[in-house]
């Protein structure tokens, strides 16, 4: 097994921590995370790819390790998480990745996308959504509340009515429910209390309430985002939890009207498939990007 080493780099102006893993001159695949979670996700997942593979899982501003300085005066918005991870891509002079997406980096990485589809040479879509039917109406109604905002706000009773949500009880149901009872004891308790503990820090309120209410730009982007996906040509493996409350089941067969060249497979587990089903996944994404992206 490859060892994964912990690093730092300014990236405009953030210092983005990442994991990092496998020969340097390897095909490039960049792992994103998403709430509220950070690339200690990727924990297991690394190490089984990277004698193929050179891998990057940074952490977004926001969360896990990542430092955002004062100074910065940093707006959290999934237009400038983009940008942020662009950035530490050219710092590491990246010019072509394949990238696995989840949650919150499914926007982060289709913004990307988008601006320089020539870059992207693959996509692994573990529940990272890109279609109005892959929203699940029970959980995301609260959120549409706060959408319905003209204005950010902190205060709202919209606003106080997510905040809970950032608590351990609610972050632990994130990665157990529609989980089987058998796969339960897979779950590794320091994943979500690890969550907990950062979302816990002084700040985390705002740059998480900033995030929620930005949200509401991502799916009416969902239309270019499809755009991409016809012209571009890109293949997709969707690798989905098919029991995720948060990005339900359609949002992966809704792929299927878009992609070409298409791999779908569901797993019986929660949003965060990853941990009950990490040596599956690894097996799944080596056989779809060795058969599309060594050859490239």
């Amino acid at each position: 097994m490859s060892r994964v080493e912990l690093n730092t780099i300014e990236a405009d102006g953030v210092k983005v921590f990442y994991r990092s893993a496998g020969p340097p001159t390897a095909p490039v695949l960049l792992l994103l995370h998403g709430f509220p979670s950070s690339s200690f996700q990727f924990r297991e997942l690394i190490p089984l790819l990277a004698s193929k593979f050179r891998i990057l899982a940074p952490d977004l501003p926001g969360f896990g390790f990542t430092e955002v300085p004062a100074e910065r005066k940093y707006q959290y918005t999934f237009d400038n998480l983009s940008l942020t991870i662009e950035g530490f891509l050219n710092a590491l002079k990246v010019d072509k990745f394949a990238v696995y997406i989840f949650d919150y980096g499914s926007p982060t990485a289709f913004r990307i996308a988008v601006r320089h589809p020539e870059r992207v040479t693959a996509i692994i879509t573990q529940n990272g959504n890109a279609y109005v039917e892959g929203l699940g109406v029970d959980f995301w109604a609260p959120l549409e509340k706060y959408w319905a905002a003209s204005v950010f706000s902190t205060t709202s009773h919209e606003a106080q009515a997510l905040l809970p949500f950032l608590q351990l009880g609610p972050t632990k149901w994130q990665y157990m429910h529609g989980v089987p009872e058998a796969l339960l004891p897979r779950i590794a308790p320091e994943a979500y209390t690890l969550d907990a503990a950062l979302l816990a820090r002084d700040g985390q309120q705002e740059t998480q309430l900033a995030l929620f209410y930005d949200y509401r730009t991502n799916p009416k982007l969902y239309p270019r985002w499809q755009e991409y996906l016809r012209a571009s040509g890109v293949p997709v493996l969707a690798l989905w939890g098919a029991n995720d409350p948060i990005f339900v089941r359609a949002g992966a067969e809704a792929f299927a009207r878009d992609v070409k060249d298409l791999v779908l497979d569901f797993v019986d587990s929660g949003h965060f498939a990853l941990e009950t089903h990490v040596g599956y996944f690894a097996e799944q994404i080596d056989k779809f990007l060795s058969a599309r992206i060594l050859k490239l």
